[in-house]
């Protein structure tokens, strides 16, 4: 059985789901947002083995029973909307995530990408960017910094086309608002509120000229390149997300071999089965690392290319959750010849 880990309105679950079911792989899709107020977990240690229980407003889950696990967009545990105190919100949820961590840790199965923690480690943008150096990814010169006397050098080290971005681009409300700031270049006139550095890391690296972007998305061993060539986008100039759909081009890309290994490598060196890269093809025909995201999105990828990434998900997830199962049926046949006794996870 597996276990889908993520938000209810997640599209790119949608997308791959009837192909895992297609597979004759059993599906659970479930939220930890809805933990604690609208889910129950009860976890018993009696025997050689905990036993996992899920009680969600639609059915009664034997976690023992799942055999692989794939964390896409989860919610964080969020306390009931009748608790209305902030400290005793904060107090729930926090509790609850170190529950959740902790069970999540007990679930001895392929988890794809990762389990929380390496998913987490991976997005750290110094441990990816010092693992890409190491297996001999081409990256701009890099600084992160906190010190407003950084900027400055950095600003004339790049004769003046200097970029910015954020440690974490992970959304940030306020107020209701997203404040996320994407890549940015970095004028002249900003070098006076250089000040506002100390309060924030910041990544620094100079404008790597392109002759178009490319997405990456690796899926165990498999590989999927995609050329996004924004040039013509006004708003995707410095950062495609600025999504500006009628004029960004897409088209499927062919990686030179060694930098197609280097991205398997790469994955598989932070403890990844998935993992979304993007480089920048210099006109010099060099491969630039940007940076790797261990669950970004390649839905829309699929979509203007027609690459099979979500057939690809489906069949590592499939392959995975049944080789486990097997593999934990045969352990428990073995330990029934040997005359132990076998947990009862009915």
């Amino acid at each position: 059985m597996l276990l889908i880990l993520s938000d209810r309105g997640d599209v790119t679950v949608d997308m791959v789901l009837p192909k895992i079911e297609s597979r004759g792989l059993p599906v659970v899709w479930w939220d930890p947002g809805d933990f604690p107020s609208g889910g129950r977990v009860t976890v018993t240690f009696q025997g050689d083995e905990p036993s996992f229980l899920l009680a969600t407003e639609d059915r009664d889950l034997d976690l023992g029973d799942v055999t692989a696990v794939w964390v896409r967009r989860p919610n964080a545990p969020t306390a009931a909307v009748n608790m209305t105190d902030p400290t005793q919100r904060a107090h729930v949820e926090r509790v609850s995530r170190f529950f959740m961590a902790g069970l999540w840790d007990l679930l001895t199965v392929p988890w794809f990408p990762a389990r929380p923690p390496a998913v987490d480690r991976a997005h750290n943008k110094l441990v990816h960017l010092d693992r890409a150096v190491r297996l001999g990814f081409t990256i701009p010169e890099t600084v992160m910094t906190n010190d407003p006397a950084a900027l400055v050098p950095a600003y004339a080290r790049s004769d003046g086309h200097l970029i910015a971005k954020l440690f974490d681009s992970h959304r940030f409300l306020l107020d209701g608002q997203d404040h996320r700031v994407h890549t940015t270049a970095v004028t002249r006139r900003q070098l006076t509120s250089r000040h506002r550095v100390q309060h924030e890391p910041v990544i620094l690296q100079p404008y790597v000229p392109k002759a178009v972007e490319l997405r990456v998305t690796v899926v165990g061993d498999r590989v999927f390149a995609v050329e996004i060539d924004a040039r013509n986008a006004r708003a995707a100039h410095d950062d495609r997300r600025h999504h500006d759909d009628t004029r960004v081009r897409y088209a499927v890309h062919t990686l030179p071999a060694d930098v197609e290994r280097r991205c398997v490598d790469l994955v598989v060196d932070l403890g990844l089965a998935y993992g979304a890269i993007d480089l920048i093809l210099r006109p010099d025909g060099e491969y630039v690392f940007l940076e790797i995201d261990p669950n970004g999105e390649w839905g829309w990828l699929e979509t203007n290319t027609g690459l099979p990434i979500s057939d690809a998900v489906a069949d590592w997830l499939a392959t995975a959750a049944r080789n486990a199962g097997q593999s934990r049926d045969a352990e428990q046949g073995r330990g029934a010849e040997a005359g132990d006794e076998v947990p009862d996870r009915s």
